[in-house]
């Protein structure tokens, strides 16, 4: 028996390991946008940043791109623009703050995302959960004013408008009937060429094309963008679609939420970010406050995973996963199989974007 518990205990640590990467890299995403960007090249970067994704990720997707319908495509594509403007949020926040900051600012959209479905629903959420969100909203003033009265940054106000951006992202794409049911990985590439099609469009008014932006990089800076393409994108987001079908998903959220964490870890450790008494206080308190939100939030509106950081992505198109695997547990209950535990949370039900 011992043997046998042994030997569980070894493989759902295993299991949980890629999930646990998953939060450490995206964590490190603000750290590294910021080293392979700057407020005039942040557009450039993006067009490199997912152009390096597309076709890795569309050789994938393929055959199920070939399925989709007129309105799946549509559909994908205007969510694909809400998305870009995620991205730009966050991208530019992120250069205009610490990469602390960034970091659990972004978390706050777990506790956005329910506060907005109680809004749509006409329903009030619970008292816990109400107090969690304060809770999250005293500890950004803290964190943000480094307990003193000053106003937040501009990099500040950025990514807290990703934040919120992501949530109606999160909302939109739970009630987009036209991608309701559409494959995962096609509907991720639609959103993705999108975005990265606006972001080619706009690149040339704000800064240098990204060619020439590409040829300015050194190893080093092309390190950072290949981690940012490559492993806070597409790892990050064939992980969680692995995830969700083979693990726990309340140890797939508990992971994930550590994200907030592992972003003051890069950015207080690597960038030499530095934070007062109370501004560590009040990082302390968001990331309680996103923790003790995802646990109240009405069971109706299930509280976001983290992801970005995205991309990401790997993006966040969770209901749409979750409907699909409820649907097979409801289906293989009734024959009288054993079924797995499904995804029951908005970020848990499928990829989220990456932060930045």
């Amino acid at each position: 028996m011992r043997a046998s518990l042994s030997v569980s205990s070894s493989s759902s640590a295993l299991r949980d390991l890629p999930v646990l990467l998953v939060a450490v890299v995206w964590g490190s995403s603000f750290l590294a946008v910021q080293r392979v960007a700057e407020p005039g090249t942040a557009v450039a970067m993006l067009v490199l940043r997912f152009g390096l994704v597309l076709p890795l990720l569309g050789m994938v997707a393929w055959p199920a791109l070939r399925r989709l319908s007129r309105a799946e495509w549509l559909g994908g594509g205007a969510l694909g623009l809400v998305l870009s403007g995620i991205f730009l949020l966050e991208t530019y926040g992120a250069v205009h703050t610490s990469a602390t900051n960034a970091g659990l600012i972004i978390s706050l959209a777990m506790v956005l995302t329910p506060l907005g479905e109680s809004v749509l629903s006409r329903t009030a959420p619970p008292r816990a959960f109400l107090a969690a969100a304060a809770l999250a909203v005293l500890g950004v003033a803290l964190l943000t004013g480094d307990g003193g009265l000053r106003p937040p940054s501009l990099g500040d106000l950025l990514v807290l408008g990703a934040a919120l951006v992501r949530s109606a992202f999160v909302l939109a794409t739970a009630r987009a009937r036209a991608v309701r049911g559409t494959d995962m990985l096609a509907l991720t590439w639609v959103q993705l060429a999108v975005a990265t099609a606006v972001f080619a469009s706009v690149a040339p008014a704000v800064g240098p094309s990204p060619w020439a932006v590409a040829r300015s990089y050194g190893p080093g800076q092309w390190a950072w963008l290949l981690h940012l393409s490559l492993l806070c994108t597409l790892f990050a987001f064939f992980v969680q679609m692995w995830a969700v079908r083979a693990t726990s998903p309340s140890r797939v959220s508990l992971l994930l939420g550590t994200e907030p964490l592992w972003a003051a870890v890069f950015g207080i450790t690597i960038a030499g970010n530095r934070m007062g008494p109370l501004a560590l206080v009040g990082g302390a308190l968001v990331m309680v406050a996103t923790e003790w939100g995802r646990r109240t939030a009405p069971a109706s509106v299930p509280a976001p995973a983290p992801v970005r950081r995205g991309e990401t992505e790997a993006v966040e198109t969770e209901a749409v996963e979750s409907e699909a695997v409820e649907s097979e547990a409801v289906e293989s209950e009734a024959a009288g199989s054993v079924v797995a535990e499904s995804a029951t949370g908005v970020g848990e039900r499928g990829p989220e974007p990456a932060p930045v």
